[in-house]
């Protein structure tokens, strides 16, 4: 039976949904609460803003007082070398040889790349048996964390003399600059792959250039099929129990054309984890927002992150129907629909949590405490002491453009809007271009973007553009006279039709001919529907310009002004670049029920068994193995590590550092985390490192790298 929620019924949705969710004394204190209306009984927590350590300010201490370990310089230079970032994702180095672990869904494109005529890798799996069989990935790369260089004082003395937020702004890009040009020199330069990344801490409190080695030579070793890589597909993304098999296997090759020597690797452990184990993640997590304002998120509550969610609801749509009617259309297609269909769950955890009064009071109690504190020193009360409501002044000035930015929120994503519309932007600057003589360099960079959009079925290109003009027209709708301007008298989907059937621009090659053999004009109905578009957003987006500078001035004076008070206690946000996180292997309750540390390939098959449906679906090679497999076998586990998007591909590590899973997913429960870390049900899943090697060895019987992972050779059950 459905529990339904009396709050609701006044307007509070999902007062209790989430605060029941944090445990017992959490759940009572957030009834409390919404009950009585107020938020004075709860109380923000000592991580409420995470534990994502970074590695130039490393948790000794923490460390040492929490679990007992006492790690040394060369622990934490082991657990950096042995981390890798790969585009979007992250990964692992796993022996002396260049071997690499990722997930599944961070090598799907790769996969793609290397299919050949007459494959389907994706659905088949790959196995590359020997050395010469791996196969080089188009557009991949790792990179090592060689160095990081604290850049803070250089950055601070370019803002000096700045007027304005734009100038600090630009100051500082241009400080940026000549640091990662200094220090890419220093490390030997590009030619030796050294590529210098600046990285600002605490929303500029604190700045490092992080100093890659970038390998671009990055070969295809081991993938499962999909079935295994997605299994459960969309249904069971985000949550736990989970059965998913999400790895892939890469190898870094040298400038000789040979395995990378990596003699700074994680070793896969000799014993797995049980409840209650320490593990610690190490991974480059994407991005949070946990040092923003209570102002902030009541924006993103009710605009920002509502509006997200439509338009990927909206898309998500469009793509369903489309390869429901196409079940031939390229992987590409399918791989976006993946893509999107995990940003949708993700955002819907997210506003969820944006709704849920409990987290918000116990943001806002942490913001209260914040502001005492600053308060309490005369000098942080004269510097800082206007900051929460100034940034919560800039936030209604954002409301005042809320209707535009539900109208134009994504604009120019081609995935989002159809290649026929971003082409048409690029085609009309540069036909503006041509009528103004600009030079052909400049004119060949806009032709090259244009070439770049990628190919769409028109079909797909109509009802992409088809939703982003719902998104106008119902966004701007109280304004009759400019959606007509728009849509000239037509209907979305018949507005759409007309510039993707009457335009070359719904295809990249007949785009450029028409370009070059001048038969492409502004009359064109496409470039004409984009200039209508872009005549309402110009103005929306200069409106929005210097807010944002403002917005971010703020930012960086409320990052300054918390490390100010609080140094080096709390971790900064998360901004892809390489975090430790702590936890512990544990279960937790849910639905009445409990959800168990790990789940076993036992699960697996009675999932296949109890469904009888695509998502649950196993392929042949793993039914016909299944009696070598030992179903006993741990498959995947949760932890209280603190992870988030770009933390995919991440190891978990033990205490020496040895491999005992792969980061895979969150459960439902931690999506909130993007604005506040909550360890009582929300977790971390990971494919466990025993599931791992048991899969290599009885399924795919890919002995040699069962070898060089775990340093003896083990034989296939048969």
């Amino acid at each position: 039976m459905r529990f339904q929620n009396p709050i609701a019924a006044i307007g509070r949705v999902g007062v209790l949904s989430l605060a029941v969710a944090l445990g017992s004394a959490d759940a009572l204190q957030a009834q409390q609460a919404a009950v009585a209306g107020v938020s004075d009984t709860v109380r923000a927590g000592r991580f409420d803003n995470g534990k994502m350590w970074t590695f130039e300010y490393p948790p000794t201490d923490y460390l040492r007082e929490t679990y007992g370990l006492t790690p040394d310089t060369a622990w934490f230079r082991k657990a950096r070398l042995g981390a890798l970032r790969i585009p979007g994702c992250s990964a692992s180095l796993v022996s002396a040889r260049g071997l690499v672990m990722t997930n599944h869904h961070c090598g799907r494109e790769a996969v793609t790349s290397v299919t050949r005529a007459g494959e389907n890798l994706q659905r088949d799996g790959f196995y590359a048996a020997t050395l010469q069989d791996e196969r080089q990935a188009e557009d991949m790369h790792a990179d090592q964390l060689i160095a990081i260089v604290d850049i803070t004082e250089a950055m601070d003395r370019a803002e000096r003399g700045a007027r304005d937020a734009a100038e600090i702004q630009e100051a500082r890009e241009q400080a940026g600059e000549a640091e990662s040009a200094r220090i890419t020199e220093e490390y030997g330069g590009e030619e030796r792959g050294i590529v210098v990344e600046v990285i600002s801490l605490w929303n500029g409190a604190r700045t490092s250039a992080y100093v890659f080695r970038r390998y671009d030579d990055v070969r295809l070793v081991l993938t499962p099929e999909l079935q295994l890589g997605y299994f459960g597909g969309d249904p069971d993304n985000f949550t736990y129990p989970r059965y998913s098999l999400d790895m892939t296997f890469f190898r870094v090759y040298g400038d000789d054309g040979q395995p990378l020597s990596t003699p700074e690797h994680f070793k896969f452990a000799a014993q797995g984890v049980k409840a209650g184990d320490v593990v610690f993640v190490v991974g480059n997590p994407g991005s949070t927002s946990r040092l923003q304002t209570v102002a902030e998120l009541e924006f993103r509550r009710d605009v920002q992150d509502a509006a997200i969610l439509a338009l990927l609801d909206s898309r998500v749509a469009a793509l369903n129907e489309y390869l429901e009617g196409n079940p031939n259309a390229p992987e590409s297609i399918q791989n976006e629909l993946f893509s999107l269909l995990n940003s949708q769950k993700a955002y819907r955890g997210i506003v969820r949590g944006l709704n849920d009064a409990y987290i918000l009071a116990r943001r806002r109690d942490g913001e209260r405490r914040f502001a005492e504190a600053i308060a309490a020193a005369p000098k942080l009360q004269e510097e800082y002491g206007s900051l929460i409501d100034d940034l919560a002044r800039v936030q209604q000035r954002k409301r005042d453009l809320a209707a535009e930015a539900r109208a134009f929120i994504g604009l120019g994503n081609p995935g989002l809007d159809g290649g026929v519309l971003v082409r048409s932007f690029y085609a009309a600057q540069y036909l503006s271009a041509t009528a103004a003589g600009a030079p052909a360099d400049v004119l060949d960079n806009v032709k090259q973007a244009l070439m770049g959009v990628p190919q769409q079925p028109a079909e797909l290109q109509e009802a992409l553009l088809a939703a982003r003009l719902r998104d106008v027209q119902n966004a701007l709708g109280g304004n009759a006279a400019q959606i007509d301007a728009i849509l000239q008298g037509r209907s979305p989907e018949g507005a759409a039709a007309v510039a993707v059937q009457q335009s070359p621009l719904s295809d990249s090659a007949r785009a450029v001919q028409a370009l070059d053999d001048g038969s492409l004009t502004m009359n064109d109905p496409a470039i004409q529907l984009g200039r209508s578009l872009l005549q309402r957003y110009g103005p929306y987006q200069a409106g929005m310009q210097p807010i944002s500078q403002e917005e971010d001035g703020l930012a960086r004076r409320l990052g300054r002004a918390r490390f100010e008070v609080y140094g080096l206690e709390i971790p900064p946000d998360a901004t892809f670049s390489l975090r430790l996180a702590d936890g512990v292997v544990q279960g937790y309750e849910y639905n009445g029920t409990v959800a168990p540390p790990y789940t076993t390939f036992y699960g697996l098959f009675d999932r296949y068994h109890s469904f009888g449906s695509k998502d649950w679906d196993l392929p042949r090679r793993w039914l016909d193995r299944q009696s070598a497999i030992a179903l006993s076998t741990p498959l995947n586990f949760v932890a209280t590590a603190d992870i988030i998007g770009g933390n995919s591909g991440s190891p978990v590590l033990d205490r020496n550092l040895d491999i005992v899973g792969l980061v895979f997913d969150g459960n439902i429960e931690s999506l909130p985390g993007e604005f506040i870390y909550l360890d009582q049900r929300a977790r971390s899943v990971a494919v466990d490192a025993r599931g791992i090697l048991e899969a290599l060895r009885s399924v795919y019987q890919a002995e040699r790298i069962v070898t060089e992972i775990s340093g003896t050779p083990v034989p296939a059950r048969r």
